[in-house]
Parts: structure tokens; sequence; C-alpha cells
């Protein structure tokens, strides 16, 4: 009965907003652990837990010096955490970056938007790589070509050679002829134009990969796993085009469905969002 007691008096004391703290507490953990369940963190969150256990143990037993070490190393716990954890943060930070809804959010309230210049100049660059992919399958000549989306690639730019020219078929051709020296990188396009050539992407940090993948391959996986760009490979052995979109591969698209995919990914929802703002700042005017 003493138990009984002492829980509902503190049941009694518990207000509204503790509940929302324990709820938002708890998403936050779960999130956690979905983040790291399929990572190496996994293993070090064994391993601080372990740390923890021999703590508890050590405080137990009177082990002094043991347990005077392990105070001082959980008393810097949070720096410490936030270093071993430093790629599955920032993964956590960027996903959260590029969560729609937010930028849906965003674009409502603010005056931003697509013209219809842009528009012309993305659907050119589509059709023009969409070209130079079938022949550079046909001709089995490698390629790795980033289409920038929202998250901006200034950084990856920067360790390649700016170009910002309009796109075409003999651009593509030269910058990726193989005695080119800029034929071995990336480039990216914004907004319609070749921004940067000769790039470096970062490789994908997923263990599951397909062997058979080629360091091209690995590095569109990579970039889109950071990113959300849409990253398109002509493979220089088998000639498959493919696309790497969110961290996922899909091949073997032809010139009419990767107009159409690549369309889809760059166009039809930023077209769709911006006649949604168009028409809510209209109503706003109205009023």
């Amino acid at each position: 009965m003493d138990i009984f007691n002492n829980l509902w008096s503190i049941v009694k004391t518990i207000q509204f907003r503790d509940v929302v703290d324990i709820f938002a507490i708890a998403l936050l953990i779960f999130g956690l652990f979905k983040l790291i369940r399929e990572t190496r963190a996994v293993q070090l969150l064994k391993g601080l837990l372990l740390l923890l256990v021999v703590y508890i143990l050590s405080s137990l037993f009177n082990l002094v010096m043991l347990s005077s070490l392990l105070r001082s190393f959980f008393e810097a716990s949070v720096v410490i955490i936030a270093v071993i954890f430093q790629p599955e943060i920032r993964k956590a930070l960027e996903q959260v970056g590029r969560t729609k809804n937010w930028k849906k959010y965003f674009r409502i309230f603010s005056d931003y938007g697509k013209n219809d210049e842009w528009e012309k100049a993305v659907k050119k660059s589509i059709v023009d790589v969409a070209d130079t992919s079938v022949i550079f399958s046909r001709s089995r000549t490698g390629a790795l070509l980033v289409f920038e989306r929202e998250t901006m690639l200034s950084d990856i730019a920067s360790t390649g050679t700016v170009v910002d020219a309009v796109t075409s078929v003999a651009l593509f051709g030269n910058i990726f002829f193989n005695k080119a020296p800029l034929h071995d990188g990336a480039s990216i396009i914004r907004d319609g134009k070749l921004f940067a050539a000769g790039c470096i992407l970062p490789l994908t940090s997923n263990k599951n990969v397909d062997i058979n993948l080629g360091t091209r391959h690995r590095a569109a996986l990579g970039i889109s796993e950071q990113s959300d760009a849409v990253v398109l490979v002509v493979s220089e052995e088998t000639g498959v085009i493919s696309l790497a979109v969110g961290g996922e591969l899909t091949r073997d698209y032809t010139r009419e469905t990767l107009i159409k995919k690549l369309n889809e990914l760059l166009l039809d929802e930023v077209v769709e969002e911006e006649g949604k703002n168009r028409m809510f700042r209209k109503g706003r005017k109205k009023k």
C-alpha cells in the first residue's frame, strides 16, 4: 500500500506539459534508434552501454579509481557522443532539412519561385543529357552527371572546374572524352546550366551495395545519400544508363524513359508547388 500511495502521489503531480515532454523525448529516442539501427553506430552504442554497466558495478563494489575514471568519461559524454556519432547526426539533420513539408511551408510564405526561363533551361538540359547518354551508352563512354536540386553543391563544385555554360551534346562530349582532363570527375548541372566539371564526389557508406558496381556508381550513390541531387551514370563497361536518387539506384533507362523520369524529378513537383504558391499569393493580395 505504501508503494501504491507513493506512486499515486507522483501521478497526481503530473501535468499536461509533462505528458507532452515525455512524448517528445520518446519520439526523439525512437528516431535515434531508427537512425542508427542499420549503421556502425549500433556497435558504438553497445560499447557505451557496456561501459555504463561497468561503471555501475565499479560504484557498487567501491572500485574508486575505475569509477572515477568512468565518471569523468560520462561527464564529457555530450562531446564524446557528438564526435563518435558525427556522421549519423549530420545525416539526420540533412534529412530534416530536406523534408518536403518544410520546403512547401517556406515556399508558400515567400515570393521565391522558378520562372519560365528557368523551366526552359532545365527542359533543354534534360534533353541534352538524355541525347548524350544514348550516344555514350553506344560508344561505352563513362559519364557522371549531377542535377542539383534544393541542396547546394558548391563545396563539391569547388573540387572541380567552374564552367557555367549552356548545356549541349557537343559540350558533354568534349568533357567526357576519355583523353580530356575533366572526364574522370562528375559534372554538376545547376538551374539547367553546366555549372562545374571534373568534380570529386564522396563514395557511398552503404556496405550492402552490389560488389559489381564501380567507382562511378558508388560516387553517384554517395552524393545522393548526402543531398537531394539526381545523379545520372553511364557505365563505361556495359553502357547501362542509371539514376541515383536518395541512395537508391535504378537502371536500364532509354532516352524516352530517362527524359520522363528526369522531368518528374526536376520539374513536375516544382511546377506543381509553384502553381499552388501563385494561387495562394493571389488570394492574399485580393484580401
